[in-house]
């Protein structure tokens, strides 16, 4: 460590270069943006108040916000025990990290998919996988910033590498399938088209929502490719008739959309899971809680009413 006491005014500029790499490793630990944002706020207060510099800012700052992210993670993981129906991520519209060496780690870390995988990990797990298969950090790095030896590092990789490619789909689509997919996904939804939308789903495609309880929600997982498209091509269209619109966006790296009031505030996200060719899964967002740093979240269960209300009437 090298004294501060001249370099002071350097702090905010190296830190604010890093940011977006420590939100990311944080977003990834905790599946949050709100906590991720807080561990980053966090590793400013400790890296401000520390009365010397580090010999790596990069190797300090990360392992900073990775133990931030642990301890909240353990935390969190109890609250989840308790929490109403499926639990998802936080939806993220906007990596904010990006390393052209490493933009296929990246991408498939931030997925839906890859996210839910890591919820299998346990937190240390979770940590050692992400900050070197994911950031490539050195087993040096990783034992410093778990405050592990290496060795026990490298186990703790070789478990959680088992649990991931256990999980993992076996073909993965490319970039322009999964577009070009959603696109004729997200026509098919505008007309209520429900024989278009079953032909793009898979036969066991799951429809799966988060709410937290906070929203109206589906009763339970609608499973097959003819349940779900009914279910979609029979509410979609209720709720665009009263106003509500829906504009497709990648959400976590993955084909998916936002749902807005006619006021624009959102009402939740969807996120498209695209496997050899077809939909596999549906997963909404529509706990408000978790969509408040999209922007102003509308009231769920209005729109809820009207629609009943629009369902009552004669045409």
């Amino acid at each position: 460590m090298n004294t501060g006491m001249d370099a002071g005014p350097n702090r905010v500029e190296e830190f604010e270069e890093l940011r977006p790499l420590l939100f990311s490793i944080a977003y990834r630990i905790l599946g949050s943006v709100s906590e991720a944002e807080d561990a980053v706020q966090e590793t400013w207060l400790r890296f401000q108040g520390s009365a010397t510099l580090p010999t790596s800012t990069k190797a300090f700052l990360s392992a900073t916000v990775t133990r931030i992210s642990i301890d909240v993670l353990r935390s969190a993981r109890v609250r989840r025990e308790a929490y109403v129906g499926p639990w998802f991520p936080e939806p993220l519209l906007n990596d904010p990290y990006q390393d052209p060496a490493r933009s296929v780690e990246l991408a498939d870390s931030v997925s839906m998919a890859a996210l839910l995988l890591l919820e299998r990990l346990s937190p240390l797990e979770r940590a050692v996988f992400l900050l070197r298969e994911v950031f490539g950090f050195g087993f040096d790095e990783v034992a410093e910033a778990v405050e592990r030896s290496e060795a026990a590092c490298r186990q703790l990789l070789v478990r959680a590498r088992r649990h991931m490619e256990a999980g993992r789909p076996r073909f993965a689509a490319d970039r322009r399938e999964r577009q070009e997919l959603a696109t004729r996904f997200f026509d098919a939804l505008s007309d209520g088209d429900v024989a278009g939308l079953r032909e793009l789903l898979a036969a066991d495609v799951q429809l799966v929502g988060d709410s937290g309880g906070k929203a109206p929600q589906l009763a339970r997982a609608v499973t097959g490719a003819d349940k779900v498209a009914r279910v979609l091509g029979t509410n979609i269209p209720r709720l665009v008739r009263i106003g509500v619109t829906f504009e497709p966006h990648e959400v976590n790296g993955q084909p998916g959309a936002l749902f807005r009031d006619r006021d624009g505030r959102i009402l939740q996200s969807v996120v498209l899971d695209v496997l050899d060719g077809r939909i596999q899964a549906v997963r909404l967002m529509l706990n408000p809680d978790k969509l408040a740093h999209l922007g102003p979240v509308g009231d769920a269960w209005a729109v809820d009413r009207e629609v009943r209300r629009a369902r009552r009437q004669p045409d």
